[in-house]
């Protein structure tokens, strides 16, 4: 498990509250990159386990949505090129499913983890709280 402390931030109550969840998809989010990734994925070339989870051929998944606005927190999805640098300075490989705390950012899941899920959206948000509570960290 990967941990960047944040500097100069407050010590709260609610340090180890889950403030948001950020994916990241294994694909540069330019139209160069989306096009290069959907042709490699059709050829068996390019893969990323968090994209089988929240899109089909070409839009985002219903079931995905639906899983996604029970979540307590948001959950924002980045690609490589315009991840948070938080994020960028946690040095994992994508895909992946990261946590934000008030004083801590923390990857949840890696590329193993999310390949595990099998593409499905309620096997992800069951392994987010797995990961969560592991990390001793809490949703609202």
């Amino acid at each position: 498990m990967t941990i960047v402390t944040r500097q100069n931030e407050p010590n709260t109550n609610q340090a180890n509250e889950v403030q948001r969840l950020i994916g990241v998809y294994n694909a540069d989010g330019t139209v160069r990159g989306e096009l290069a990734y959907w042709i490699g994925a059709r050829l068996g070339r390019a893969h990323c386990s968090l994209c089988d989870i929240t899109h089909g051929l070409v839009r985002e998944r219903s079931d995905w949505k639906d899983c996604r606005a029970r979540l307590a927190v948001p959950f924002d999805v980045y690609h490589l090129n315009d991840q948070p640098d938080s994020v960028r300075d946690l040095k994992s490989p994508a895909p992946m499913v990261v946590a934000e705390a008030a004083e801590r950012v923390i990857v949840l899941l890696g590329p193993k983890e999310l390949t595990a899920c099998n593409g499905s959206p309620e096997r992800l948000i069951t392994e987010i709280e797995r990961a969560v509570d592991a990390a001793g960290l809490s949703l609202p």
